[in-house]
């Protein structure tokens, strides 16, 4: 007789699917982010979608895939490239684009939860061939992310941290007031109400904010315009400088699909915008992919002071419960946001795959990578190049 307080086995199973083959799986996928840990927009179904209508992603992108009992449980897309670390054999790495700021798979929570994750490390040893993977931007200090870790190190995956910093997130408080009156950087505060003074002393100030229409998509119009005036436009890094970037920038922050939507905040004097920022909002967290001011305003700080005023409306009108900064390492949000989740990149290598190159090997190679970049650009500030792309500021 079957004791009715055991639960079945999920059964759970992986498959590498194009995003074409999953974009046929829309309402899968949705449900998916609806009941994921710690969900982020970058691999849901909208935000793929922008990237492949952009030309940033290709119809035959591969993705790993966990499924059971008919629904969809785990979705990590990746690709394979060359690196230092794979000693000029390809090594995995999750999809990235210049505007994937998280790189952790959406997989189902509840108590399926460990089989989910054993089936999930199962697809990215198939998904590798076996080789090593580099993981850039991991959030290890989430849930899921210790999880995942924990998962791959059972399966005898030997992991290396290449390199890590702490993320700036802040979580909604019951008030606006209570989060003051527990800010632990009341200087900085103190400083943002200064400056916004300053920006006030010009005309009415004012936060806008459009999450639909035409209201949206002229934030988003406004948004390259005004980026494109600045240090980045010189420097052809702006959104509006690249067609591609321009496109991607109108398809995800449009009005959003399904469980996403699309977020933009507005600091404006007289209607004139000082600052704006772009946002994609999934599972209860605001990612604050995207945000520009206008340069000639800078000693007022407004992008900066549309922080501040996101984190009021935050608390004000509970659009999200938690706010994502976006950010890497030394970012000015650190004093204004007061939680942290701890990003890293790591290299992990399934049993079998290491060979004669050892995982340390390979993560001191990866660290002579990022210590290369950071030289180059530090080169690169010193001969004056960054100052002159700079201009004014």
């Amino acid at each position: 007789m079957t004791d009715p307080r055991r639960r079945p086995a999920a059964s759970s199973v992986f498959a590498l699917l194009t995003l074409a083959e999953l974009e046929r799986e829309g309402a899968a996928w949705d449900d998916l982010v609806g009941r994921a840990i710690d969900p982020h927009p970058h691999y849901t179904r909208h935000t793929l979608a922008a990237h492949r209508s952009a030309g940033l992603a290709a119809d035959d992108l591969r993705i790993v895939v966990v499924r059971s009992r008919g629904r969809l449980d785990a979705v990590l897309p990746f690709r394979l490239t060359y690196d230092l670390c794979g000693l000029g054999r390809p090594v995995a790495r999750p999809f990235e684009s210049p505007f994937v700021t998280a790189t952790l798979p959406l997989v189902a929570d509840g108590p399926d939860l460990p089989e989910t994750l054993e089936a999930l490390a199962a697809g990215l040893r198939a998904a590798s061939d076996g080789r090593p993977w580099r993981w850039p931007l991991l959030a290890t200090g989430s849930r899921l992310g210790r999880a995942l870790c924990a998962a791959l190190a059972s399966e005898d995956w030997a992991l290396g941290e290449v390199a890590a910093f702490e993320r700036p997130m802040l979580d909604r408080r019951a008030s606006h007031e209570a989060f003051l009156a527990d800010h632990p950087n009341r200087g900085r505060l103190k400083d943002l109400r200064r400056r916004q003074r300053r920006l006030s002393e010009g005309g009415r100030v004012t936060l806008e904010t459009a999450t639909a229409g035409e209201p949206l998509h002229a934030a988003v119009e406004a948004f390259l315009a005004l980026e494109k005036t600045g240090w980045k436009g010189t420097a052809g890094s702006a959104m509006a400088c690249r067609a591609q970037h321009a496109a991607f920038a109108q398809a995800l922050f449009a009005e959003g699909g399904g469980p996403v939507s699309a977020r933009a905040d507005i600091l404006a004097r007289d209607g004139h915008p000082l600052a704006i920022s772009l946002a994609l909002v999934a599972g209860g967290t605001a990612c604050l992919l995207k945000t520009t001011y206008d340069e000639d305003e800078r000693a007022g700080a407004p992008g900066l002071v549309l922080e501040a005023e996101i984190v009021r409306a935050l608390h004000e009108t509970a659009f999200a419960q938690r706010l994502d900064s976006a950010t890497l390492a030394g970012s000015a949000l650190e004093s204004l946001y007061p939680e942290r989740e701890s990003i890293a990149e790591i290299v992990a290598v399934p049993e079998g795959a290491g060979g004669l190159v050892s995982l340390d090997r390979r993560v001191r190679l990866a660290r002579f990578e990022h210590a290369a970049r950071a030289e180059a650009k530090r080169r690169l500030a010193d001969s004056g190049v960054v100052k002159r792309l700079m201009g004014r500021r």
